[in-house]
């Protein structure tokens, strides 16, 4: 008896290591084609420039041209690079979310952190603070970020009310977005007809705006941002098995949703006000990531980065081919390849009910 019960276990742990290691080679092949995408996406474009070229400018600059140094240093790698990190924050951000609401549709844009950083940026566009020595750019920015990390208090706020549980959580993130969003149709309304081109193309979500003073922030963000969300992996994973069972095994879950929620808004706004608006990206990358390595948070979560940050890349690419010489807001694509993907999980959700 005594040996059989010692078999049994040693098979069940034999077959949990190959599970591990099975994982551990989807999200090591994962980065190996997220790096295949960032050459493709350096090497799309309608210069004409070949891999084989960009490349070598790139480990030394000193050979190429002046133009070609613009295109390689101050274009093509700051946007695939922007595509890359953008795409992890946003991604990431999403796992954590639908770990947290215990909701599948759940993303940033649930929240209505992205709205409100929308309706910051439109603000600074429409109505600039006139300070000389702040740049137009960086004053979008600054709202953008403002008032993302206003909607954050806001969050906090409800999240901390007696009685405000996920459900209620989730629907004043739906009201901020309509709320957002009309303030956003107001101010396109009362614009001039060049204001009213720039609100319209930052609303689009663009990785053009990109430069190296935003992909260090947006870096620094997320290396200090990773470390945590790893860290809070098994109480998520905990928390995903039922909310009592992850009680039981001495989880604050109300400390953990706060942590959480906290590390949301931070990655979603500062990938917001640096690009503007991408849809879909937080809510498709997680989905993608959870078919391949399953609801283990250990590995869903840098899995679900990866997977965010191929798509952005793949749509960064695609961005530069639906129409040649004509680079297509990234946001755009997102929102075409995202929308029957959304719509794919409301009826799946249907039907589980």
């Amino acid at each position: 008896m005594t040996q059989a019960l010692s078999a049994d276990a040693a098979q069940a742990a034999s077959r949990y290591r190959r599970l591990l290691w099975r994982r551990t080679w989807l999200v090591l092949g994962l980065a190996v084609l997220l790096v295949l995408a960032v050459l493709g996406d350096l090497a799309s474009g309608a210069s004409g420039m070949g891999l084989g070229q960009l490349l070598h400018g790139v480990f030394d600059p000193g050979s190429l041209s002046a133009t070609e140094r613009v295109i390689i240093w101050n274009v093509r790698l700051p946007y695939a690079l922007m595509a890359v990190l953008v795409g992890a924050a946003l991604s990431l951000a999403g796992a954590e979310m639908q770990a947290i609401l215990d909701n599948p549709l759940a993303s940033p844009f649930t929240l209505g952190v992205s709205s409100s950083a929308a309706l910051g940026a439109s603000l600074a566009i429409a109505y600039p603070l006139g300070v000389a020595w702040l740049a137009p750019s960086l004053q979008v920015t600054l709202m953008a970020f403002t008032f993302a990390c206003l909607s954050v208090l806001l969050l906090q706020f409800m999240a901390r009310l007696r009685g405000a549980g996920v459900q209620s959580l989730v629907l004043f993130g739906i009201a901020l977005v309509f709320s957002c969003n009309a303030l956003v149709s107001l101010l396109q309304l009362l614009a001039t007809e060049d204001v009213l081109q720039q609100l319209v193309f930052w609303t689009m979500g663009s990785l053009a705006r990109a430069d190296w003073n935003k992909l260090g922030m947006l870096a620094v963000v997320l290396l200090l941002v990773t470390p945590f969300s790893l860290r809070a992996a098994p109480a998520m994973t905990l928390l995903r098995m039922g909310e009592d069972r992850a009680r039981s095994f001495g989880v604050d879950t109300r400390r953990l949703r706060h942590a959480s929620l906290l590390r949301i808004s931070l990655l979603s706004a500062t990938a917001v006000a640096f690009v503007g608006t991408i849809g879909f990206i937080g809510l498709v990358g997680p989905h993608i990531a959870r078919m391949l390595v399953g609801e283990d948070q250990r590995f869903l979560l840098p899995a679900s980065a990866l997977v965010g940050a191929l798509l952005l890349a793949l749509s960064s690419i695609a961005s530069k081919l639906i129409m040649p010489g004509v680079i297509v807001p990234v946001g755009i694509v997102t929102a075409l390849v995202g929308v029957p993907v959304f719509v794919a999980l409301v009826f799946r959700r249907g039907r589980s009910l």
